[in-house]
Formats: C-alpha cells, structure tokens, sequence
C-alpha cells in the first residue's frame, strides 16, 4: 500500500538518511526537478536548491535531525526555493516528517511548486473539473434513464481530460469483464480477459495508475501499449461491481486533479448503478407480494370450495354404493378435487401461507442422503457433486418442505441440460441475508444451501418472472410453472431469502438462505419428524406413472434411508425385479395407467418373489378393492412423510416375521 500512495500523491516525495542523501524519490519529484527514472536515487539533497543556500541547509538540516518532527516550510511569507536539474530555481513548500524503518530513522520531504502560473492552471482546471461533476450529479438525479446518463459519461470524461479513451466496464455475474460504455474504443474491444493485471485490479476493488505503458507494456486492457492510464474501481457497498478507465497516449498524464475528478465520476457511476439496481430489486419484490398476496388469497378461498366439494362428494359416494357408474363418476371427481387440492397447496407455499413444521437439521446428513437418491434417479448424463462445510450448524427449516425444495431445484437443473451436464449441490454458512435484516431463530446466521448447474441458463427476462407462480418455459406437459415459486414461498416463510443468477448459456445458481437452528437446539437426526421410522439401507422399488409424483415419492423414500429405484410403469418394474435380487421392497401406485395395475403387478411380483414385502398407494376412491386389501397394505394419497415411514417398516417386518 504504502508504495502505491507514494506514486498516488501529487507532491514531490523524497525520503532521505541521516547523511542526507536520498534514499527514494517518486516520480513527482523526479518529473518536477527534472530528473530521469532513478536520477536522484543516491544525490545529496541539497542537489535540489541553489548553490547558495545548499550550507546554509545543510546547518538547518542537522539541526532537524535532532529533533526531527512534523514542520511545514515555506508558508507565512518564507520563500523557498528549489532548482530543477536544469539549473532553473521555482518557487516552492515543503513538508518536512521523520519516518520510523528497519533501518532506522529516516526523514520524508514532500515538495510543492507553487509557481503562480502553476496556480492559476491548477484552478481553472479544477473549476472545470468542478463543473463537470456538478454537471452529471446534475443529471444523475433529474434523470430517470440511468443507461443514458452512463452512455454519455465516456464522451464527456474524455473531452475535459483531453484524454483518448474513457470507458465504463462493469464485472458479469459469472465472471470476466464487459464495456458498458466508452469513447475511443475500437469495435473490437468488447471485455478483458482474466489473465490481464487490470482484471485482478478490478476484481479486488484496487486503484491502477500507469504513468508510462512503455515500462509496462499490455498492463492497460483494450487500448495501444503506450502513453499513460488509470483504472478507478466502481464499489457497490464495499464490493467491487466494474471500474472507470481512462487511457492518455501521453505519458504521465493524469495529476492529482484528473484522478480526483475520476474519482467522483466513479462515485456517481455507483450511486446510478446502486439506485438503478435497488429499484428493480423493490419492483420485484413488490410486484411478487402483489402476485403473492392475489394468490394466497385465491387458494385459501378455493380450498374452501375444494373442502365442501370433497365432503359432499364422500357422502354422495356412500348413498350410491352399487351403482357403478355413479361411483366411477363420482371418483373422477374426487381425483378432480385431490389435484386441486395438490394446486391450492403450491400456491399457498408461494403466498407463504402454508403450514410448516420447523427443527433443527444437519446440513451434512441431509446433503448425503440427497446425493444418494439423486444419483439414482436423475439419469447416467447428469453429475452430481455435493459439498458441505465442516463444523456447519444445523438449519431450521421444516425437514420435509426443505427435501422437495431441493428435489425440486435439482429437477430443474436436470431440464435445463437434456444433453447432460453436472449440478452442484452445496451447504455453508453465511452471517445474514444479502441486504436484508433478518429477527427470529438464527438471526444474524444462515446456512446457504446452492444448486447450480452447467445448463442453458434463464434470459434476463426470464429470470425476472422466474418465480412468479405458471410461469414457465417448458413445453406443454412438462411443467406447471409452481416449482420455484413453491420454493420460493417456503424460503421466505421459513424467514430466508432465495437468490437467482443465470445467464444464456452459463447455467443457473440458486441460493437459498435459511436460518441457523437456535444454539443448544434439539437435531434432528434423520433429519426426519420424531417417532419416523428409517430405514437400514434396504433397496425400495418405486413404481409410479406421474413423473412429478414418481420423483417426490423416490425422494421421499430416499430420505428415509433406503436404497431407491424408480420406475414408470409395470413393464419396467418387472424387468427391474428380475435385475436386481437386492430389492426387498415394492412400492407401487395402484393406478398405473394402461395395461397391468398395481394390484396385478404386486402378485406377478410375488409369483416371482415369494419374499417380497409389498407397500400399495392410491388416492383413488376405490383403492381398497383395487389393491386387495386383505393381500397387501394400502397407503392413502396424499400422505405424510412419517405416515410412509411407518407403513415401508410395517411392510418390511411382516414380511421378515
């Protein structure tokens, strides 16, 4: 730091021993007595002043290092005068200070001209630069187009440095730099890459001035290796988000003057962008409180009606016992009614109106029995990578909602690559959400769950909508358009956050932020409800013909600690049970669709299998009957985390007794 403020300054530094001879000199000062690189390294200091006063300093000098101590010189009518190498005297102040070192003591001069010539520039130049700024604060706050303010910043900034180029470069969100506007750049000249010094610079919020490109060629990105530049961060709350660059093909340019004025253009820049940002992020979140306000009110009012629908439905049912086909249209409806239920229960998640059971969870235990079942079921093109920091606390979240959460992002990423691709699922911990106070358990301290993925990635437009509940761009019959705003509910109503990040062609980065359990709060170990069964590692054959049910049941099961495998229909569930004699049971859906059902899937199975434990499910009417209830146990739709833990044991220990 201290040899970058001491090339920073705009006085002359040299520092000086105890025999006076120069040690370190800057290049103001080599430029202001008109020395080369180097030139005054080892001189007497008094080389600097006329012959005639170099004894009377040398006493004033010595009688200075006795007592050395901070003494300004050459104010209150003195006059002091300096020579340059060139045998010419000029006008000048000093500031005289001792130095502590390894060395020793030593003693730093910093020397001013104050020609009067150099002092009328000075200030007409910095009234102009005064102007300048006030000029674009000016706009910057009477304008509401902050792009075009920016846009005409470059032409303006090189005009009154009498500079080549100015340019505003700004940090993508998946890494290198972009030109967001400029004056002198070729049409070529489209970012920097990450290999480049002024990248580093940029990336750490660190100033870079260049006095000569010829000592430094290829430092300065975009512009001819000669000349001088500087590079200006743009800071965004103590984080860098770009830099201001100026480029000169004079050497040594740029004066204190020029950097200050650089300095607050890069000031306004921020504020425009900080201003610019905070805006869509309060439009955003108030056009999906609106939406979540609208929604949530909708599904409670709906589920009412779904309830009275229900009811009714049940009692119509049992006063049409034997007519057939009152039954089999009565049971539609009730299908109907129970998918209806299912929606009202997305869009409640979204409004954050659902109910939730939190507990304390590790981080670590639930990442490793997600990793177990996603490898299974998101197909041999898809790699999954998993990490999670040692020593992390438990989050408090519900157990349940938190495993669709993430079963939910990482289905996502699975689409977004139909050809492959890898997705990342980490854990770690952060203190607070970005930019927001948080009160409640944990406050303060979150835990960051990520899903990335190498995928196609969200348009800006896109990513805008993303969680906002229906909207979707997936093809027909593929997707509803509720799973992020599902999560996105969930998150917020557990008092987290959730942040999306996605380009074209770069994939999509999910953060969710939920908070840390209570110090000294109970695990939970599973991480399940207490009293849920788990399971010891028995492999469970899933077999369920809707995708979306198939993936929660898998997951589901999975997180109780079986082995899973999923399929969609009787077909392949057989050919599985012939494939792999480690699966000891079969949890199918009744209903499969055309060709075998459940029930004749369950006793082809045990034809085959003798040993076999068998669980059925249904939210049919009529699923008793179907399933045979005397030969096999039957789990109701919808059910309950705990309620399937119970029933896979009972299944798995009767068969074993």
């Amino acid at each position: 730091m201290f040899p970058q403020l001491f090339e920073m300054v705009p006085d002359a530094l040299v520092v000086v021993d105890q025999d006076g001879r120069i040690l370190l000199a800057n290049r103001q000062a080599e430029r202001l007595f008109g020395y080369p690189s180097g030139g005054l390294t080892g001189l007497p200091v008094e080389t600097l002043m006329p012959e005639a006063s170099r004894q009377r300093h040398r006493s004033h000098r010595n009688a200075y290092m006795q007592a050395p101590r901070m003494r300004p010189m050459g104010g209150s009518g003195m006059t002091l005068t300096g020579q340059r190498r060139s045998g010419e005297p000029f006008p000048v102040e000093i500031a005289l200070s001792p130095l502590e070192s390894d060395e020793g003591l030593r003693y730093l001069a910093s020397v001013r001209d104050i020609s009067e010539t150099q002092r009328a520039r000075q200030a007409l130049v910095r009234a102009r630069y005064d102007a300048l700024v006030a000029r674009i604060g000016q706009q910057a706050l009477a304008s509401i187009d902050d792009p075009y303010v920016i846009d005409r910043l470059p032409a303006l900034l090189a005009e009154t440095l009498a500079v080549d180029t100015v340019a505003v470069l700004f940090l993508r969100g998946e890494g290198g730099i972009e030109v967001g506007a400029a004056a002198g750049l070729g049409p070529a000249a489209t970012g920097i890459s990450e290999d480049r010094e002024a990248w580093r610079r940029i990336v750490e919020g660190r100033p870079m001035i260049i006095e000569d490109l010829a000592d430094d060629p290829g430092a300065l990105p975009l512009v001819e290796d000669k000349g001088s530049g500087v590079i200006v961060p743009l800071l965004d709350r103590g984080r860098p988000m770009g830099a201001l660059m100026a480029w000169s093909c004079d050497a040594g340019h740029f004066d204190h003057d020029a950097l200050h004025l650089l300095q607050s253009v890069a000031n306004i820049v921020a504020a425009l962008v900080q201003r610019r940002r905070s805006e869509e992020q309060l439009a955003h979140v108030q056009r999906l409180d609106a939406i979540g306000q609208l929604t949530g009110g909708i599904a409670h009012d709906f589920n009412n009606l779904l309830t009275v629908m229900s009811g009714n439905l049940q009692l119509l049912e049992m006063h049409c016992e034997g007519d057939a086909e009152a039954t089999r249209f009565i049971g539609t409806a009730l299908r109907a009614v129970g998918r209806g239920s299912e929606l009202t229960g997305k869009l409640l998640a979204f409004a954050r109106r659902q109910q939730l059971n939190p507990c304390a969870i590790e981080p670590a235990r639930l990442l490793h029995e997600l990793d177990d079942m996603l490898r299974r079921t998101l197909g041999d093109g898809i790699r999954v990578r998993i990490e999670c920091a040692e020593g992390l606390p438990s989050v408090y979240a519900d157990p349940t909602q938190l495993d669709v959460a993430l079963l939910n992002l990482a289905l996502n990423a699975r689409d977004a690559m139909p050809e492959g691709g890898e997705i990342a699922i980490s854990a770690g911990q952060r203190a607070g959400i970005p930019g927001q106070a948080v009160t409640g358990p944990g406050a303060g301290h979150h835990i960051v769950f990520t899903v990335a993925d190498t995928g196609h990635g969200m348009s800006a437009e896109t990513l805008a909508r993303a969680v906002e509940p229906f909207y979707t761009t997936k093809p027909t019959g593929r997707g509803s358009g509720l799973g992020l705003s599902m999560v996105y509910g969930f998150v917020e109503q557990s008092g987290g956050s959730m942040r999306l990040d996605s380009r074209p062609g770069r994939g999509t980065r999910v953060e969710l932020y939920l908070p840390s359990a209570i110090p000294g709060g109970e695990v939970d170990p599973s991480p399940l409800a207490p009293g849920t069964v788990a399971g010891e590692g028995e492999t469970v054959l899933v077999v369920e013909d809707e995708p979306a049910v198939r993936d929660i049941a898998a997951a589901f099961v999975g997180s109780l600690g079986y082995r899973v495998l999923a399929v969609g229909n009787a077909g392949e569930a057989l050919e599985q049970l012939a494939r792999d004699p480690q699966i000891s049971l079969l949890f199918s859906d009744v209903m499969l669709g055309p060709g075998m059902n459940g029930r004749a899937l369950a006793e082809a199975a045990r034809r085959r299998r003798p040993e076999l434990a068998v669980l059925l499910t249904s939210g049919h009417a009529d699923a008793a009957a179907e399933a045979g209830a005397e030969a096999f146990e039957l789990l109701r739709k919808p059910y309950r985390r705990e309620d399937l833990a119970e029933a896979l044991r009972r299944s798995l220990d009767g068969v074993r007794s």
